[in-house]
């Protein structure tokens, strides 16, 4: 293990593991009491969700009572209504954090905070090393710039496999520490062996070292925070001594690519409503998402130490740790929150359409082992519900692809559909609604109108931030990129749909085998990788296309067909580099203004590299 002359000396804390089937309460936990107005908060997210969920239900109910329900009709009001559910629980978490904004806060001065020794820590696995450092010399900059009571120290810990790599990041380090001034703290180690992953990784930490820091502050790869975005995180942490750990909202910044931009555009732009409205329900059962949040380092230690899963006689790693870390720290008397308005954080998306199906499988991995924490004991409500909407967001994809294959199975009712055409003899068939009908019509459009109402209403949220149109490029400008992120989203929901059911698939039988490095610039995908890639969709597309053209089924399923047999151009395009003229398209703030860390994040690296190409070329010879 790479330690000295690059790690301070040892200041070790215990972490033992925590048990699932017992409570815990952690003695040095002071408690906080919840907002007074999150129980009505709570009831105003979920509660017309429940209803209007209940009324469509109602409805669509009335279209199979003549002749009494099928056990394939209630299957298909139930798949319905599940699906209608969430999606009107995030209009309604929307339409709360519209009324937050408007809000004004209270002006009052905060008390000076304590002083707090933080660690900023920067898990890494096989990561380019002038980027990570690049990033890691511009937050440290800034803390330096900025000044203040609290102080900062830097920790990249590495799991770095590739011996290529773990060279580079040897000479990278001290090339860096060879620059940087004597009271910009940090430091380096890399594991002999990648143990448990992130989990090891930042538990190798804590058990060695977190007995010096009072907080640890969190960080990816990719993850950009200013000077005063640490500050202001910190100084929550140090004035609330019941707060376990506290998570900001990260902001995607640096897309350059078509689907980048598309998620760039929408996260700037539509989840500024959403995070405040979730804020406002979470109250002090917040979430965690790895990264980006401030964590009180002995609580962590304490109540946060992960065991294996045990099922099917096998223990596995917990992948999605972060969920998990936030309920144990909640059930133990540790306040868990989430602070959207404070600026400066940001972190970067996939390039592609490919390089995002990668991530989200992963991701898909974790998740769903969440499910079998549902019963642990001592976990909080809300606590729970964070495991199950992760696990949920995944477990739609199938529901939706089945509802799209009844759908497409009913086609036109009695007279023309798949089900008549393959056994019209067959009285068992149930006697299905004409989907054309403009009853019917309506309800599919209301549907489709509550997917996108979520982004529309948010539009109602950027002058409540001080937001202007001049900072997206003007009016005209920001609504081409709107209606340019609605349209490709539109195209590619299907096709994500299919992945995810994919995804689930594999989870479920095992065939995801943990986390790779992700591919932070976007991998470069020939036609051949697409094919193999998306060949599920483009089939699907083909027969739906077929059963549209032959009359058997609904033309309304048309914009899902057009997007599952274009999915491999879709992906293509996905990845094309908005250079030159459209370089402003989907733009967000972060386009038209460059945040200042961002331009020296890019400038340090590309000296950092510069060092190392340097370095290698003065090597060369001798080897």
């Amino acid at each position: 293990m790479t330690t000295l002359p690059y790690m301070p000396d040892k200041n070790p804390l215990e972490m033992p593991a925590q048990d699932f089937s017992k409570r815990f309460q952690d003695s040095a936990a002071p408690g906080g009491e919840a907002p007074r107005t999150v129980s009505l908060w709570r009831v105003l997210a979920f509660s017309p969700a429940m209803a209007a969920t209940g009324w469509l239900v109602w409805v669509m109910s009335a279209w199979f009572a003549d002749d009494g329900f099928t056990v394939l009709e209630m299957v298909l009001l139930a798949l319905i209504g599940f699906n209608f559910f969430w999606i009107c629980f995030t209009v309604s978490t929307v339409l709360l954090g519209l009324y937050s904004l408007s809000q004004r806060q209270a002006t009052a001065r905060p008390e000076r905070p304590s002083p707090m020794d933080v660690a900023l820590l920067i898990p890494t696995y096989n990561e380019v090393p002038w980027y990570v450092l690049g990033n890691a010399r511009s937050m440290l900059e800034e803390l330096r710039a900025r000044g203040g009571a609290h102080r900062y120290t830097m920790f990249i810990l590495s799991d770095t496999r590739d011996p290529q790599i773990a060279d580079q990041e040897d000479r990278a380090i001290a090339a860096l520490k060879a620059e940087l001034p004597n009271d910009l703290r940090l430091h380096y180690r890399r594991r002999p062996m990648n143990t448990d992953r992130k989990v090891g990784n930042i538990a190798d930490w804590v058990t060695r070292w977190g007995g010096g820091y009072d907080a640890m502050l969190v960080l990816d790869a990719d993850s950009l925070m200013t000077g005063r975005a640490i500050t202001r995180l910190t100084d929550a942490l140090a004035r609330d001594p019941s707060a376990g750990l506290i998570q900001s909202f990260p902001q995607l910044v640096g897309a350059q690519s078509v689907f980048g931009r598309m998620q760039q555009f929408a996260n700037g732009v539509y989840g500024l409503a959403l995070a405040e409205g979730l804020a406002r329900w979470c109250g002090h059962e917040g979430n965690y998402w790895g990264h980006n949040a401030i964590i009180r380092t002995r609580a962590f230690a304490a109540c946060a130490g992960l065991p294996y899963l045990r099922r099917w006689g096998s223990e596995k790693l917990i992948m999605s740790h972060d969920f998990v870390e936030a309920g144990l720290l909640r059930r133990a008397g540790w306040t868990v929150r989430f602070l959207p308005r404070i600026r400066g954080s940001y972190e970067e998306t996939p390039a592609t359409l490919v390089d995002h199906i990668l991530r989200d499988r992963r991701w898909c991995q974790g998740n769903l082992q969440h499910l079998n924490l549902l019963g642990a004991r001592g976990f909080l409500a809300v606590s729970r519900f964070h495991l199950l909407h992760g696990a949920i967001g995944y477990l739609m994809a199938p529901i939706w692809f089945a509802l799209l294959v009844i759908w497409a199975l009913i086609g036109h009712g009695q007279e023309a559909s798949v089900l008549t055409y393959f056994s019209a003899a067959n009285p068992t068939i149930p006697s299905w609604p004409d989907m054309s009908e403009p009853r019917h019509v309506l309800v599919i459009l209301l549907i489709y109108a509550m997917l996108l109402a979520p982004k529309v209403l948010s539009l109602a949220a950027l002058p409540l931030t001080g937001a202007r149109m001049t900072e997206f490029g003007g009016k005209r400008q920001f609504a081409v990129s709107m209606l340019s992120e609605i349209l490709l989203a539109i195209l590619y929901a299907p096709i994500l749909m299919v992945q995810q059911m994919i995804a689930v698939i594999r989870s479920a039988l095992s065939l995801q085998k943990g986390w790779s490095p992700q591919q932070r610039d976007g991998g470069r995908y020939g036609l051949s990788t697409l094919l193999v890639c998306h060949a599920v969709e483009s089939i699907s597309g083909v027969i739906l296309w077929g059963g549209i053209l032959s009359g058997l089924i609904s033309v309304w399923l048309a914009p899902i067909a057009l997007s599952l047999v274009l999915a491999v151009p879709l992906s293509a395009l996905s990845g094309l580099n908005l250079a030159g003229r459209v370089r402003t398209w989907m733009g967000t703030q972060s386009v038209f203004a460059e945040p200042r860390i961002s331009q020296a994040a890019r400038y340090y690296r590309d000296q950092l590299r510069q060092t190392l190409e340097q370095d290698n070329t003065a090597r060369s010879p001798a080897e």
